[in-house]
């Protein structure tokens, strides 16, 4: 059950496959393109979503890189640690679904920054909003155009570089062309095929192992040895595992390309059942990833997955290519790769709609801009960041995804989340206390990463860092909460209460946003 070291190199199954994938997503591109006129159209599918398809787009809007690759990768290389990754990413889907969803539809258009700018009163807070949600967008795309490159140079034998340059030419048409209907449907497409991947693919391991689960944990121990099973190899202790958990968890309810998908169903119930469907599809495809980790590691071997990706990324496909050959490869990293297609499509959409959204249409043009004017700047700005995207996919080649999407996670939850919550539950909140409270949630998460071992060991090569913390959300998080807090109580105005019982009427009487 030993598979090669090396990546194996061209194969013709998955190139089939994928150029399958690539066909009948253009195809349903085009019948998109026919019904996207309009900017609402592009950016929020016309508000036409039913609860279901919307349930499953928001799994395949999860169900990615990060889930498929990057955790069983994680897991491949140091075990049990992998299981905080899977765990917090499943916990912020109750909390958006109890929380979030019905306000959340209730008070805005297309972002979250409609939300804020309602509950306080104030547009300027949008320009802040926007900031915050490009920031967010560009990070989580870093990791999936670094699973994308990686993956793509195992499929074709291409090099890094201009694997993700095609990466981005293709999300581009996806984006520029159908907008968010094409994105959603495509969503549903890989979301079923990714499940049927993880299905297949652990019950190919499992056979290989006489369908005996301990086996398997067994064979990872002698592969891996015996702390795989046990916490602390790769996560250094319980404040790191507080901090990876509590970024995941808020930061999941708080990614702007999740939210956005609130304001394409006709309604609030509409979205609260579509987060029910995702969450049941979520949390059982991470189990199957966490166990898909081990059985990675006990049928291929650490070395042999870091030989072929440092950061680990390449662990399924390696599998795949172990219990079921090349045509199982084939099949496993061409939906691989196809995910990554659909989530980045999603991607640019929620970073357009800051920009043509928030920016042009409601700060710089002040609620004057035409339908079709802000459908051209949501289309130029879909190609600046597919730009920025593939510049920064070069610039963090080797990158383990599952890490970088708890970076991006924590930077969610530091920038955004606090922010959301206080919006809808907090009497008291002020626009000068959202726009402070955003600002050092965003800015406090990137300097602790800057400092931390990631970009001061890993990518400057120093040897030691500033801190040791790996994940900043166990401090950029309360910090955030607690300076929206503060400035809010200093800058209290006389009409905050007349404001929140505005948006109390609004969420109960289930009135559409502005």
């Amino acid at each position: 059950m030993n598979p090669q070291a090396a990546a194996p190199g061209m194969n013709p199954a998955a190139i089939i496959l994928f150029l399958a994938f690539v066909a009948l997503t253009m195809v349903v591109t085009r019948w998109a393109s026919r019904r996207t006129r309009t900017a609402e159209d592009f950016l929020a599918a016309g508000h036409a979503v039913s609860a279901k398809q919307n349930g499953m787009a928001l799994a395949g809007d999860f169900v990615a890189a990060a889930g498929f690759l990057g955790i069983a990768g994680f897991v491949s290389l140091s075990g049990f640690d992998g299981l905080i990754y899977a765990i917090g990413g499943v916990i912020g889907w109750p909390i958006m679904m109890f929380l979030l969803a019905e306000p959340l539809r209730n008070m805005g258009q297309y972002t979250f920054a409609d939300v804020l700018a309602f509950r306080t009163g104030n547009s300027s807070i949008r320009v802040i909003a926007a900031v915050n949600g490009l920031v967010i967008v560009v990070i989580y795309l870093i990791m999936q155009m670094v699973g994308a490159g990686t993956l793509v140079g195992l499929l074709f034998g291409l090099p890094y570089a201009l694997s993700v340059v095609v990466i981005g030419g293709l999300m581009l048409v996806y984006v520029l062309f159908g907008g968010m209907l094409a994105t959603t449907w495509v969503q549903i497409i890989k979301a079923f095929l990714m499940m049927l991947a993880a299905f297949l693919l652990l019950g190919l391991s499992l056979m290989a192992f006489g369908f005996d689960p301990t086996a398997m944990l067994r064979g990872a121990v002698a592969r891996g040895g015996a702390g795989v099973l046990a916490p602390g190899r790769a996560i250094s202790g319980p404040m790191e595992a507080l901090s990876v958990a509590l970024g995941l968890a808020l930061g999941v309810a708080s990614l702007p390309h999740v939210l956005m998908r609130f304001y394409t169903v006709p309604d609030a119930r509409a979205a609260r059942r579509s987060l029910f469907l995702a969450t049941s599809v979520i949390t059982l495809f991470l189990l199957m990833t966490f166990m898909l980790g081990f059985a990675a590691m006990a049928v291929v071997g650490p070395e042999a997955i870091r030989a072929a990706d440092r950061g680990g990324n390449m662990a399924l496909p390696l599998l795949a290519q172990s219990v079921g050959g090349a045509p199982l490869l084939g099949f496993v990293a061409a939906v691989s790769f196809a995910t990554i297609l659909a989530v980045v499509a999603g991607l640019v959409i929620a970073g357009a709609a800051s920009l043509s959204h928030d920016l042009w249409s409601k700060v710089i043009r002040q609620g004057k801009a035409t339908p079709a004017e802000q459908l051209r700047v949501a289309r130029a700005a879909s190609v600046a960041i597919c730009v920025l995207a593939v510049l920064l996919g070069l610039a963090f080649q080797g990158q383990n995804i599952a890490y970088l999407v708890g970076l991006s996670t924590a930077v969610a939850a530091s920038a955004n989340f606090p922010a959301l919550v206080l919006a809808i539950f907090w009497p008291r909140l002020t626009a000068a206390g959202a726009g402070a409270g955003m600002l050092m949630g965003l800015l406090s998460s990137i300097l602790l990463i800057v400092l931390s071992p990631l970009v001061q060991v890993d990518m400057l090569g120093h040897a030691t860092a500033v801190i040791e913390l790996r994940n900043p959300a166990i401090i950029s998080v309360p910090l955030a909460f607690l300076t929206t807090i503060l400035v809010s109580l200093a800058t209290s105005r006389a009409d905050d209460g007349q404001r929140y019982a505005e948006m109390e009427r609004r969420i109960l009487a289930g009135e559409a946003g502005p």
